[in-house]
């Protein structure tokens, strides 16, 4: 059994001491690069593996230790399994997950600070060690009044050190890739806006309630009911609901109709979200999810902080880009992708038609399982498929020489969302019913 991360006593939440910790995090890795190529130099064996094993470990710890936007990059980058090392998206997998809890100290504080009462006072019992700890807050079980609770306390100063990191982060990005503030602004804040909501507990309880209440009639799902008078902005208090996460669900080794139900309504979900409601619950990583076998399949959803909201031209623009008839009509895809700042007015001829010719080859592919009755994500043809056009997306000059993000700003959580529900139902093998409906 690995050993508990140890607790943090305390959290980098000034501009200055979380720098310092970047630089310090560079400086060994710096040294980590010193004594491979040093170790090659005078012919010992260095492999290249090892090297990775050890920059990953001290990346993530310093992850771990300073939480909040740049452990959340941590979760994203996990889901993108062909976007690093095997060492680094291992590591980074442990952030979906557990990482180093606050200490019981810390805890208290919290509680008093929001009900001037410390937990065990609220709660006729709280276990004080937490049991999973993220990117912006960790969860502790307790019970009362007969009634089992999850409860979710935030790290302190996350919502400063979000904004602290992203102006720390902000000029470097923009020297490194040659960028201009105001060609960028709309991405960034789009993130930044997005990394602030999750730290308003009182807004995640508030689109709990709404959004379960909205899902109510779709089979195989579950929400915890939302306490308002034991949260506050800093807190928030749910069922404690059961079940697993998807890593030791999958070790149990379900039946293949356990998992396509799962699968199922999992895409229901989103489906519903995306057409009906206008938003999605926009972190799908395996950490905001428990299952179970109970009947036949049944799919807990929690947290609720990130949710991005679709704009109605943004839906149309989405929807529209994945349809059949679009494919089949390189007019009417340029023209939408020109709505969607993809392709613009002044880009030459040979410009226009590398990016409407790339589009189609990248919307053929990622939005197949929309255009089918039925589709099978056990099959590993098909996120192979995907990885490979990455890569040849990354090889090609003209993309690499572009310098200006292109597209709606809209479209980053939502292609986030999908990546993850790909990633999700490819690593539960579910055939399912999909089809854009």
């Amino acid at each position: 059994m690995e050993d508990s991360p140890k607790p943090l006593s305390s959290l980098p939440t000034s501009k200055v001491a979380r720098a310092a910790r970047f630089a310090k995090t560079g400086l060994n890795v710096g040294a980590n690069y010193v004594k491979h190529y040093a170790r090659r130099a005078v012919g010992a064996k260095a492999p290249t593996d090892d090297l990775h094993a050890a920059n990953a470990a001290e990346l993530y710890g310093t992850l771990s230790e300073m939480k909040g936007s740049v452990l959340k990059v941590a979760q994203m980058l996990a889901m993108e399994k062909n976007l690093l090392p095997a060492a680094y998206a291992d590591q980074f997998a442990q952030a979906q997950y557990q990482t180093p809890p606050l200490s019981g100290p810390l805890v208290v504080k919290a509680f008093r600070d929001a009900f001037g009462r410390s937990p065990f006072e609220v709660f006729e019992e709280f276990d004080i060690n937490a049991r999973q700890a993220a990117s912006i807050g960790q969860v502790h079980w307790a019970r009362s009044g007969g009634l089992t609770y999850a409860v979710k306390v935030q790290y302190p100063g996350v919502a400063d050190s979000i904004r602290s990191d992203i102006r720390l982060v902000k000029p470097i990005a923009l020297r490194v890739l040659g960028l201009s503030e105001d060609t960028v602004r709309p991405y960034l804040q789009e993130v930044e806006i997005r990394l602030l909501e999750e730290t308003d507990y009182t807004l995640e309880l508030r689109r709990g309630q709404e959004i379960a209440a909205q899902c109510a009639e779709l089979p195989h799902l579950e929400f915890p009911r939302y306490y308002p008078a034991l949260s506050s902005a800093r807190i928030l208090t749910m069922d404690w609901l059961p079940g697993q996460h998807l890593r030791e669900f999958l070790a149990t080794d379900p039946s293949p109709a356990v998992r396509n139900q799962l699968g199922q309504a999992l895409w229901d979900f989103y489906m519903h979200q995306l057409n009906n409601l206008h938003q999605v619950h926009a972190d799908p990583h395996p950490g905001n999810f428990l299952l179970r076998t109970d009947h036949g399949g049944t799919v807990a959803v929690l947290d609720f902080g990130c949710v991005k909201e679709i704009p109605a031209e943004v839906h149309r623009l989405f929807t529209a880009l994945l349809a059949p008839e679009t494919l089949a009509d390189s007019a009417r895809l340029g023209a939408l992708l020109e709505e969607a700042g993809v392709v613009r007015p002044d880009d030459a001829p040979a410009q226009r038609a590398f990016y409407v010719s790339t589009m189609h080859t990248s919307l053929e592919l990622v939005g197949r399982p929309f255009r089918q009755a039925t589709f099978d994500f056990g099959d590993p043809a098909y996120m192979q498929a995907l990885y490979a056009l990455g890569d040849d997306l990354l090889q090609q000059p003209e993309l690499r020489q572009q310098r200006e993000p292109r597209g709606s700003e809209h479209f980053i959580y939502l292609n986030r969302t999908y990546v993850g529900l790909y990633a999700l139902l490819t690593e539960l093998r579910a055939h399912i019913q999909t089809g854009l409906r």
